[in-house]
């Protein structure tokens, strides 16, 4: 088994973790009512998209989510909260210096030893979700669950849910599709996009994500027989017979949205092996983006 696969396997696990030490964290997480602003890069700044939705969606503030490179310097937060499993994102890091002393900050993190633990305000650190892998994925699920256990959103049907996508076969003859197509409303989204995401990185897959209602400007394009279309969430009416009349395949998403994320990342390890790829070792990434200081 792969680093990659072990580490998928345990997130029910690491849900319920996070969950259950939702409330030992609040001090370091947004309070309701402040105006926030999540950062992350890649993978984190797909979870930061969807806790975004979530935590705004929840009537807990105005909630923002950005690249860690993209953020408005000009705009005013209560709070910055930066995800990084690795602590060391030059991206991150310098963010978080350019806005000390001027926003409180917080870092959600897997690694205590790392520079990050001295740059934010605030620390919650979830060491048990670290990972070995390149490729995120119990890391990033698992500060998503507790972002949405801190926003008072029920957590429990995704762990069960979870347990299910872990068991349950993927969709027949998807594995073999020449290119993948990932949709999401509101939260959601950002699911999708990481879906997309997992496909590039672990098995070099075509794969795209976008706002289902998005989907017929333009994407739809490209969808024929050989393609697969996932939809994360309640889709649009009309989208799944729209793909189907295309050729291609539509797969429906029936349980809860982070759960049929951790089906996407079984079908990138999937596909992956069905191409003869090594999931662990996906080309040309590194476990960290570490920068050169700027002469």
């Amino acid at each position: 088994m792969t680093h990659v696969e072990d580490e998928l396997n345990s997130q029910p696990e690491c849900w319920s973790r996070a969950a259950a030490e939702a409330v030992s964290h609040a001090g370091a997480l947004p309070a309701a009512g402040e105006r926030v602003a999540l950062v992350g890069c890649g993978t984190s700044y797909f979870m930061a998209q969807a806790a975004a939705a979530l935590r705004e969606g929840a009537g807990q503030g105005e909630t923002d989510a950005f690249a860690a490179s993209e953020f408005p310097h000009g705009r005013a937060y209560d709070r910055v909260v930066a995800l990084t499993r690795s602590g060391t994102t030059t991206e991150v890091l310098d963010l978080l210096g350019a806005l000390r002393g001027r926003t409180r900050t917080t870092a959600i993190t897997a690694d205590p030893d790392t520079p990050v633990m001295t740059a934010a305000d605030d620390l919650v650190v979830l060491d048990f979700a670290d990972e070995r892998s390149v490729v995120q994925t119990r890391f990033a699920t698992t500060a998503l669950t507790l972002l949405r256990a801190h926003a008072g959103l029920p957590v429990d049907g995704a762990v069960t849910d979870a347990r299910t996508a872990l068991e349950a076969p993927l969709p027949e003859g998807v594995v073999d599709s020449a290119q993948f197509t990932f949709l999401g409303r509101g939260w959601t989204v950002g699911l999708a996009h990481e879906a997309a995401l997992k496909m590039r990185e672990a098995a070099l897959a075509w794969s795209e994500g976008y706002p289902a209602m998005e989907y017929r400007h333009g994407p739809i394009s490209v969808t024929t027989r050989g393609t697969a279309t996932w939809m994360f969430g309640e889709a649009p009416e009309g989208l799944a017979e729209q793909v189907r009349r295309t050729g291609g395949t539509w797969v429906a998403g029936r349980l809860d949205p982070l759960a049929e994320l951790v089906r996407a990342q079984r079908l990138a390890v999937a596909v992956a092996a069905a191409r003869g790829l090594d999931p662990d070792r996906p080309r040309h990434l590194t476990r960290s983006v570490i920068l050169d200081p700027t002469p």
